[in-house]
């Protein structure tokens, strides 16, 4: 019997084949174009940073000056401008992700360029990036569009027609001018992808996770209802911090009791309150950055990063290999059977599958801790995840750099 990885590959690789019978139409592709890159700073063109344990801020190769709600400051800088890369498709949209060491008096900014038939396309920042308070405002940056790409969020969307074939990653490391403090960028990654516009998706098969589920803490989003309103208006919009809360207390990564202290005693499981204010976008008003909570793992030494997966047999790689997904769906109310809601976008953790397959999901989205572990029925959740109205299949990977991945699907381009 094939391995199953190679059966997956073969199931992607003929649900996108096209019809050549004369006289027929060619089907539309029902597969993503997805792959995902790892910044090697040993290479491209450093201007002060250096490369070793990540990329750190070595000598100063400038000063500017930086003006936001707290104020106009002045911060020297070191940058890596990475070498430019090859995709390998026409990518629509591109989507990177970072873990740093960023103590107080520093932070870090991430851009991005791209190549199209015209050429090379302006710099793009895809994030602001601070974990301290009191130095910058962590940001995301709108109003960035053109005639070849525009920035929403944390997403660079290339302009219809003008796909993206390759592009280039820039970091520019600031610190207060003369400290001592050494920012770091300990990993950074690209994911670019070309979601087809599908409304329906086929059903996996199994990933060989059915019967595993991970023992993931469970935590509700919307016992936090109204709590610390000034962070995207409280609990009720948490689930991003809260699914990225879940996923580190499993890993048994997160805020000390010391670094929540601040937290109204009141309030259950501070460790949800104090990530909706570390992952908190100021232009964006919101904790739904899909990088910021990425970002925000990375502080606890963990490495994350956002990427699209092209079905729940490859969640379920992930799943058997030890490594809780966060996933990213949108849908109407009853199309995700035992939901009982409907969402725009919402963020919840798979932990596991059935014996049967379906999956297993800690849903902040819960009226209590008890009510957050749900059963979804799988045809039913690859829909509302992977369908191109939705994310097209986004996903949060966090895990220990010491707890390796599994390989990613033989034949398609590496998705982590």
């Amino acid at each position: 019997m094939p391995a199953l990885s190679v059966v997956l590959s073969a199931m992607l690789l003929l649900t996108s084949m096209t019809d050549t019978t004369a006289g027929t139409k060619p089907a539309a592709p029902v597969v993503p174009d997805v792959v995902y890159q790892r910044a090697d700073f040993s290479s491209g063109t450093p201007e002060g940073t250096t490369a070793g344990d990540g990329l750190a801020f070595g000598q100063a190769a400038g000063t500017m000056t930086y003006t936001d709600a707290l104020g106009t400051k002045t911060w020297e800088y070191a940058r890596w401008t990475g070498p430019e890369r090859d995709i390998g498709f026409g990518a629509t949209e591109l989507i990177a992700s970072w873990t740093a060491d960023v103590p107080q008096g520093s932070w870090i900014q991430v851009e991005a360029r791209g190549r199209n038939v015209e050429g090379l396309t302006k710099w793009y920042s895809l994030g602001r990036w601070s974990y301290a308070e009191g130095d910058i405002l962590r940001t995301s940056v709108p109003g960035q569009g053109d005639a070849d790409a525009s920035v929403a969020v944390d997403t660079l969307v290339a302009a219809a027609g003008k796909p993206l074939r390759g592009y280039q990653l820039r970091l520019t490391l600031y610190r207060s001018p003369g400290s001592a403090v050494t920012p770091r960028v300990r990993t950074s990654g690209v994911m670019s992808s070309n979601v087809p516009e599908r409304k329906t998706v086929p059903v996996s098969p199994s990933g060989g996770a059915w019967g595993t589920e991970l023992a993931v803490p469970r935590r509700s989003q919307n016992v936090h209802l109204g709590h610390y309103p000034e962070w995207n208006g409280g609990g009720e919009a948490w689930c991003s911090p809260t699914s990225t809360t879940m996923v580190l207390g499993y890993w048994d990564r997160w805020p000390s009791e010391q670094d929540t202290s601040w937290v109204d005693p009141a309030d259950p499981d501070p460790e949800v309150d104090y990530a909706a204010r570390y992952t908190f976008d100021h232009a964006y008003d919101g904790t739904g950055n899909w990088p910021f909570n990425t970002a925000y793992a990375g502080r606890y030494g963990m490495d994350g990063f956002v990427t699209r997966l092209r079905s729940l047999t490859e969640l379920e790689l992930l799943i058997k290999a030890g490594v809780p997904v966060i996933t990213s769906q949108s849908f109407k109310k009853g199309e995700l059977p035992g939901a009982g809601y409907g969402t725009d976008g919402h963020l919840m953790a798979v932990v596991g599958f059935t014996a049967t397959g379906d999956v297993i999901a800690n849903d902040p989205a819960s009226s209590s801790n008890a009510a957050v572990r749900r059963v979804y029925p799988r045809a039913d959740f690859e829909q509302v995840w992977l369908r191109s109205a939705s994310s097209g299949g986004v996903a949060y990977v966090i895990h220990p750099p010491q707890h390796p991945l599994p390989p990613t699907t033989p034949g398609l381009p590496a998705n982590w």
